[in-house]
């Protein structure tokens, strides 16, 4: 007889029945039904040695140093820390539609060019389908194999048998394994799925991608425990009324997190966005009130967008506060600390913030960026347009410091503005020699004086 136990998709907790919910993380209805089963195949760990002897760091340090390989695409080279390693486990998650596929094909077509032999396993499209969009994008050839089909069996076989450079897999919810008596995309086949693959891809020292589904919130679909088994995670975002994407990091054991390239979707795929900050800025209004212009640092890449805030009498009852490419709960403490600290009326007006592009900012340092450009559009009066706002705000109306304050600095002098303004606290390593005017402040208050 099988034991089931109900496991939650969210933490992987378990649970010997089924209860609304999850007693480990508090998540309401994410338990499902799983059976246990035992895995065929090796016992070896995800790293691929056998050995319960114990063994001193030097024995392992002296192995082979790391080395990379490159994908041909420098800027996803970029995210993915200088290129793919050995036995890496790389999971890029994104929108239906986003452009997934068409960039794992573009990066198969530019390794084939540099000699690598690819193998792209397709759950979800037909070999013609891809040869299609391949003949689009240009791509031929000849070491790029496809292996169309749900089997894990199948894939795994194929593998071991002639054992690829690179190993693509679209999509991992897709695949289903003859242990696991579940449909594709459940739990127990994802987690089954991937461990087998990891398991295989590090003995044998072959970079994996695997390709993964997205929830409506815009988490990665299936167990958390999916996203600690690999490497990396990557993200592929985007607006689909816009032509540009963005890849970023969320996880790197081999690089750096937070990362991010800007590709931009063309009619021959996506094309890497070399300036994005002339991209994001295509379209400003410099004499606009209610608009101010942020430089972002998204791991180590500087790009400026532009925020803009739309403050207008309320005709309701409840004065409404809505935010795109911004966390709403932290604009909402904004505009708290603008009617408390800086004395601006905002209790019944209704306020709209939007960072133009379909940028996402996660950094508290665009705190200062988007309070000045509502006091701008409260007031009617246009903030200066030579000028870039950068700095974190406190509860207290205070102007906190932020990180690496003299790399935006720059990168905005390199797009024209000749003036910065930011907490007084940065100003000690702020580069003396850059050609650039720094206006430091303190409060609230002394930020929308200064720039308004």
């Amino acid at each position: 007889m099988r034991a089931a136990v109900y496991v939650c998709s969210a933490c992987g907790g378990e649970s010997p029945k089924w209860l609304g919910r999850c007693p480990v993380c508090q998540e309401w209805n994410s338990l499902s039904e799983e059976s246990h089963a035992k895995r065929p195949g090796s016992s070896a760990p995800l790293g691929g040695t056998t050995t319960t002897r114990r063994l001193p760091l030097a024995e392992f340090a002296s192995q082979a140093p790391m080395t990379r390989i490159a994908t041909g695409i420098a800027s996803l080279d970029r995210v993915l820390g200088g290129g793919l390693v050995s036995g890496m486990g790389v999971l890029i998650g994104g929108e239906p539609g986003i452009g997934k596929s068409t960039l794992l094909l573009q990066c198969a077509g530019a390794l084939e060019r540099g000699r690598k032999s690819i193998l792209y396993a397709s759950g979800e499209e037909s070999g013609a389908q891809i040869a299609l969009r391949a003949r689009r994008l240009g791509i031929v050839a000849e070491n790029l194999h496809l292996l169309c089909g749900n089997s894990l069996e199948r894939i795994l076989q194929a593998a071991e048998q002639q054992p690829p450079d690179i190993l693509i897999v679209d999509s991992i919810q897709t695949l289903s394994s003859e242990s696991i008596e579940s449909a594709p995309g459940s739990l127990p086949q994802v987690r089954e799925c991937a461990a087998r693959l990891l398991e295989m891809s590090k003995r044998l020292g072959m970079p994996l991608i695997l390709v993964g589904h997205v929830t409506k919130d815009g988490s990665l679909a299936g167990p958390k425990a999916l996203e600690h088994l690999v490497d990396t995670v990557i993200y592929f975002e985007g607006d689909g009324n816009f032509t540009y994407r963005m890849l970023r990091t969320a996880k790197n054991r081999f690089g750096p997190a937070g990362e991010l390239a800007v590709f931009e979707m063309a009619q021959s795929g996506l094309v890497a966005v070399e300036n994005p900050s002339a991209l994001f800025l295509a379209h400003r209004k410099g004499d606009a009130a209610g608009s101010v212009v942020f430089c972002s640092l998204e791991g180590s890449l500087p790009f400026l967008v532009e925020i803009q805030a739309l403050v207008v009498g309320s005709s309701a009852g409840n004065a409404r506060r809505w935010a795109t490419g911004f966390d709403p709960v932290r604009s909402a403490m904004l505009l708290a600390v603008l009617e408390k600290r800086a004395g601006l009326s905002l209790a019944n007006e209704d306020v709209f913030i939007n960072v133009a592009g379909g940028v996402r900012l996660t950094e508290p340092a665009a705190d200062l960026a988007v309070a000045c450009a509502v006091a701008s559009s409260l007031l009617n009066r246009p903030a200066r347009s030579d000028t870039v706002a950068l700095g974190e705000m406190g509860l207290v109306g205070e102007v906190r410091a932020i990180a690496r304050a003299a790399d935006r600095a720059r990168e905005a002098h390199r797009l024209g503005f000749s003036r910065c303004l930011l907490p007084r606290a940065n100003l000690v390593d702020f580069p003396r020699d850059l050609p650039l005017e720094a206006v430091g402040v303190s409060t609230i208050s002394e930020a929308v004086e200064s720039l308004l």
